[in-house]
């Protein structure tokens, strides 16, 4: 499974990959501490599951999730925040509304049996008949 992790915070995507290895070896991790260079990195990586910070420089999650869609990205996305829980709700309803598979909306720090269920749930996504990649 290809996995791709952007945030700003370099010890976050450190720790998001080291709990995605415990997690699940058979995987491929990509991580990325700009959105302009996660964009590029959904063309070329190919990710079945998208883990995205949504508070960012430059370029808030907000903006590159809009943009992933238009990109007609298939895979599972999960959203991170460390902000109040309502704007990560808002955030969700505004992906789903542009068309993107929302796996989950998690506050930071991201549990690693939560991260492993959602992983799970990403498997099953791209098992599915429907679903082209």
């Amino acid at each position: 499974m290809r996995i791709l992790l952007l945030d700003d915070d370099p010890f976050m995507l450190a720790m998001l990959g080291d709990v995605l290895e415990e997690v699940d070896g058979d995987i491929d991790v990509r991580s990325e501490r700009d959105a302009r260079a996660a964009l590029q990195a959904l063309g070329k990586h190919r990710p079945e599951l998208l883990i995205c910070d949504l508070s960012m420089p430059e370029m808030d999650g907000i903006e590159f999730l809009r943009l992933t869609a238009e990109s007609d990205f298939r895979g599972g996305v999960v959203l991170l925040s460390g902000m109040d829980q309502r704007i990560l709700q808002a955030a969700e309803m505004l992906a789903m509304a542009q068309g993107l598979t929302i796996l989950g909306a998690c506050s930071k720090p991201l549990a690693a049996e939560e991260l492993g269920d959602l992983v799970a749930l990403a498997r099953g996504l791209r098992q599915r008949p429907d679903r082209q990649h």
